[in-house]
């Protein structure tokens, strides 16, 4: 069972403060234990958490012939080729979600905007409570944010979190890697998924409508 359904509530790193220099711990202070793949590589973070109960973990694959999600299996201990599930109930509301963001502008796609017109009131945008996209959904609790992907009839996004937290969902997806490896981090799913490598616009769209069922085509 995914530790999402355990906990009552999934936060975004910004969300909490903890990325401000100084950092703000207060949501860190009353944990007995604290396991963290943020801050390895940060000389500096560390050093003002290290009063906390924190262990941590290499954050990057070094081996770009191991899958992503195996490298977080292995480091905890876990058997290896685990597919990422978050319990949701998938229903199909025909709308296509969209995340037009990721962790880096390197990784983003830059034509987002056209699948909304080619699509059109189809298509729902969903950003994170610091990024700006007019009309679209925010939803900061991750979990939630999952149920809500659940009900879509295909997800489009980057190489980014969101995208992982779709495939995990149920939702087909098309994953679009601009800077980023797929071997290593494209989304490993039970549902459908399409990778693209800088595509362009007709080739999503053909990933996409590959994907849709045929009464989510457009007319």
């Amino acid at each position: 069972m995914p530790l999402a359904g355990f906990a009552d509530c999934a936060r975004s790193i910004l969300s909490t403060g903890i990325d401000a220099y100084p950092p703000r711990l207060q949501a860190l202070e009353n944990f007995d234990d604290i396991v963290s793949w943020y801050g390895t590589n940060r000389p500096e973070f560390r050093e003002f958490v290290n009063h906390l109960p924190i262990r941590f973990l290499d954050a990057l694959p070094l081996d770009n012939k191991l899958h992503a999600v195996d490298f977080y299996l292995r480091q905890v201990g876990a058997p290896l080729g685990g597919i990422p599930e978050v319990p949701c109930i998938r229903r199909n509301d025909h709308f296509i979600a969209i995340h037009p963001f990721s962790g880096s502008v390197k990784k983003d796609w830059p034509h987002f905007r056209a699948l909304e017109e080619i699509f059109g009131s189809r298509v729902e945008f969903c950003v994170g409570p610091h990024q700006s996209w007019p009309g679209a959904v925010r939803i900061t609790d991750l979990f939630e944010l999952a149920h809500w992907l659940a009900t879509s009839s295909l997800y489009i996004g980057n190489d980014s979190g969101i995208t992982h937290l779709a495939a995990a969902a149920g939702v087909p997806v098309v994953a679009i890697f601009q800077a980023s490896d797929p071997e290593v981090w494209a989304p490993r799913a039970k549902a459908p998924v399409v990778v693209l490598r800088s595509p362009s616009i007709d080739d999503v769209l053909s990933a996409a409508r590959r994907l849709l069922r045929p009464s989510d085509e457009s007319p």
